[in-house]
């Protein structure tokens, strides 16, 4: 038991000789996941793919985009300058290396590890003497990257990372030392804490990191070592935040108050989810009940007003982060996928200090849903942001410019296994249901168990408890939202009927109480060999509907079968246009496991009707319904999605009548996904907007730029509108210098002869009438202004 302990909340951990940790600990110790062993054929498959695939694929393109040459440039073993985007960076190398410590302990593969062992040796070359470690300083000195100021940790509270890097790196120390016993890049870590701990604290340098990390860091490098100096250096970190003389105090960096003061989550959602998971940390070490009580009340506002029902935290995608209470936009939906692994990390810490269950009801459905959208099933492509409803724009990269989400997928997935048990003393909790096997020590007694499951698509589960002789031990059985009353805690969402049948458990055929203590089911006994639990849950659909202070949400439903949200997607309809569909919430939903779709995934089917505006008005007519989960969108082309189905035609996106705008093939001189919502008809709130799909030409400034519409045949054409999108001062969009229109004759464009002057004012439709021209096509051409972009929500022809 104690031994479990001290792996604690390294999270992702393995058997190693440290030190003994005597303060305070998690009232619960997780299981390692390196002694789960998963057997399913949803997680297992995803495990070694991720091996197999996303660590090779983050390698190469750390090698192509060059971040590993970095290191060999500020090691010496090459010429040139800084050559990957952000002084960042090297994050991703130490991220991957975390991933890969943690799969060779699952998958032995002495190709992977001679890589590693090459890129630790890379960072030795790179850590100059006093054990600083940021290669674009070492590289570029004084005119290092414009976010990172001329000396050290100057711009440290802002936006020089250096500390997030290094928090980062000491998590991939201790991880690859636990995996091999190789000590030389735990030495690294320590050198570099070391020089941390001699300039940062009270009466030195009293300044916070502007990126939360190394807090996590620097908890996990005093589990190794023992050093309480790495733990009071992470306190410090947390409780000078918002104090002093130094750093800005700004909620975009959750700075704008003393930690034990916050009590609403705001700013990048990223930094705050991995601050409160670095708090909990400490409170845990040092019973810091201000730290509890802070991150308890945060957690409460995120659950009951921020939360998407995918799991996803983050509305607003300007900065990343948190949006006010009930503001939950689903086609500008934010959910970072690094946001939704913080979201899992601190949720479980959340759990290990309470034991309650309504963590886990949260840790599941970011780890079903926006953790699992993050990546492609084939494991080579990813998403950054995650939406709940598209009109097409939106499709998983190779890669990214900011690549911390591929580098942080690489590492999560194999520590997936690490959520699925935990322990306290002879309580033996089963948080998730998945195919695995494992053994706990209870005084002293092994207590083998393995559990049978095919979720998510069936509700049946086989517990087989196999102790080495009889044993006296709570099995804590978790009682999953989705198979109770309530999708989570708080009224944020809630089910629209009551579930078919209450879940059903027996030990040895012998049915139990569902009576519940913090969510789980407790069955105390003395366990023999071949004792069995059962565990069947109504896996059926769930129809959800969303608080009514979200607007986006208003006359729609959600569909949860299990711990999946679904959603629908155009490549299941002859009409792609699904935007336009709603559902009677009355309809009944057929369930049907396609094997062959998507790797095998059960769908979900129901009448629905189409919306489509004619002469007449609006008008509806039968349509087929399908759904898919959320996590398997966006692998079969781009068109429309949503997680929210309108359950009225007056909540839909109706179908557009045919306009020269919306017929016409659109060309520019800046191609972009966000072209086709030019001519969708829908106009916006005011210029701001950011509900509906929008074009911009950011980031270019003070140039022209031009878009065409070619008609479907010559028409007259007397009058033009634009509505400019205005994103300024908080994003870089304004409104243009100068615009005009040009017709096609021939193979020349011709300027129109315009009544009046080209509008440009924001908030409304800019409209320009000219004299009748019969043409096959029109021009529209338009001057960025100086020192800002321009962007346009709607361009109208008639």
């Amino acid at each position: 038991m104690k031994i479990a302990a001290v792996f604690l909340f390294i999270l992702f951990i393995t058997s190693c000789t440290q030190k003994q940790i005597k303060e305070n600990e998690y009232l619960i110790s997780p299981k390692p996941f390196t002694e789960v062993k998963v057997t399913d054929n949803f997680w297992a498959n995803r495990i070694k793919t991720n091996h197999d695939v996303t660590i090779p694929i983050a390698i190469q393109k750390s090698r192509e985009t060059g971040r590993i040459k970095n290191f060999e440039i500020a090691g010496g073993l090459a010429e040139g300058e800084f050559c990957s985007p952000y002084p960042f960076d090297d994050s991703d190398i130490y991220k991957i290396i975390e991933g890969a410590a943690y799969s060779l302990q699952m998958f032995p593969d002495p190709e992977m590890e001679a890589t590693v062992d090459s890129l630790v040796d890379l960072i030795e070359l790179a850590q100059e003497d006093d054990g600083y470690l940021y290669t674009n300083r070492t590289i570029m000195g004084e005119n290092g990257h414009e976010w990172i100021g001329k000396e050290r940790w100057v711009n440290v509270d802002k936006l020089s990372h250096e500390l997030y890097n290094l928090g980062h790196f000491y998590e991939a120390a201790v991880a690859y030392y636990q995996a091999t016993g190789k000590k030389k890049i735990l030495d690294i870590a320590i050198k570099s804490a070391d020089l941390v701990d001699r300039e940062f604290g009270y009466g030195k340098i009293e300044n916070y990191p502007g990126h939360q990390e190394i807090e996590i860091g620097l908890v996990k490098l005093y589990r190794i070592t023992g050093e309480k100096r790495y733990l009071d250096l992470a306190k410090f970190f947390l409780d000078i935040r918002g104090k002093g003389e130094l750093g800005e105090k700004t909620t975009y960096n959750q700075s704008h108050l003393p930690v034990v003061e916050q009590t609403e989550a705001v700013g990048h959602s990223v930094r705050g989810a991995y601050m409160w998971t670095g708090m909990a940390d400490v409170a845990a070490l040092t019973g810091d009940q201000a730290y509890v009580n802070a991150i308890s009340k945060i957690w409460e506002d995120v659950v009951y007003k921020k939360l998407y029902i995918t799991g996803g935290i983050g509305a607003a995608g300007g900065y990343e982060g948190f949006g006010g209470p009930y503001e939950l936009p689903n086609m500008r939906a934010y959910c970072e996928t690094c946001a939704a692994i913080a979201n899992v990390f601190w949720n479980y810490r959340m759990f290990l200090m309470s034991g309650d269950a309504k963590y886990i009801d949260v840790l599941e459905r970011s780890l079903y849903n926006n953790v699992l959208s993050g990546v492609s099933l084939s494991g080579d492509h990813f998403f950054y942001p995650n939406p709940l409803e598209s009109f097409g724009q939106h499709q998983r990269s190779q890669w990214f410019g900011c690549a911390c989400c591929p580098s942080n997928i690489s590492r999560f997935i194999p520590s997936m296994p690490n959520y699925i048990y935990a322990q306290d003393h002879s309580s033996i909790y089963i948080n998730l249901f998945v195919s695995s096997s494992t053994s706990f020590d209870i005084n002293g007694k092994s207590f083998d168990i393995k559990q049978k499951s095919n979720m998510p698509w069936d509700g049946k589960i086989i517990i087989e408890v196999n102790p080495y002789e009889i044993v006296s031990a709570d099995l804590k059985i978790r009682i999953p939202g989705w198979a109770s009353d309530s999708p989570v805690p708080g009224n944020l969402y809630s089910f629209m009927s009551e579930p078919s049948k209450n879940p059903l458990i027996t030990v040895n055929g012998k049915e139990v109480s569902l009576k519940t203590e913090k969510g789980y089911v407790t069955i105390s006994r003395k366990w023999k060999k071949k004792d069995k639990v059962e565990i069947l849950f109504p896996l059926e659909v769930r129809k959800i509907k969303a608080n009514p202070n979200i607007e986006d949400d208003v006359d729609k439903m959600a569909l949860q079968m299990g711990p999946l949200v679904y959603c629908a997607e155009w490549a299941d309809y002859e009409d792609p246009d699904i935007l336009s569909m709603y559902v009677d919430p009355e309809s009944g939903i057929i369930t049907s496991y396609e094997a062959e779709k998507l790797d095998g995934i059960m769908t979900l089917s129901a009448d629905g009707f189409g919306t489509r505006q004619t002469e007449n008005g609006l008008e509806t007519y039968p349509r087929k319904f399908k759904a898919i989960p959320y996590y398997a969108w966006a692998h079969r082309g781009k068109g429309q999605m949503m997680v929210w189905i309108p359950v009225k035609k007056e909540a839909t996106r109706p179908k557009p009548a045919p306009t020269i705008a919306n017929t016409s093939k659109v060309e520019a001189s800046h191609e972009s996904s966000g072209l086709f919502g030019i001519s969708d008809g829908i106009l916006p709130k005011n210029s701001a907007d950011e509900s509906n799909i929008f074009y911009h030409w950011w980031p270019d400034e003070n140039v022209t730029h031009w878009i065409v519409y070619n008609f479907q045949k010559p028409e007259v054409v007397s009058s033009s509108g634009i509505y400019w999108f205005v994103d300024v001062p908080n994003g870089g969009c304004d409104l243009p210098a100068d615009w005009k229109i040009l017709y096609k004759s021939g193979n020349s464009w011709l300027p129109v002869k315009i009544k009046g002057n080209y509008g440009i004012e924001k908030d409304k439709l800019n409209n320009v009438e000219f004299d009748p021209v019969k043409t096959s096509a029109l021009k529209l051409e338009v001057k960025l202004p100086e020192n800002n972009s321009s962007g346009i929500h709607e361009w109208t022809v008639e």
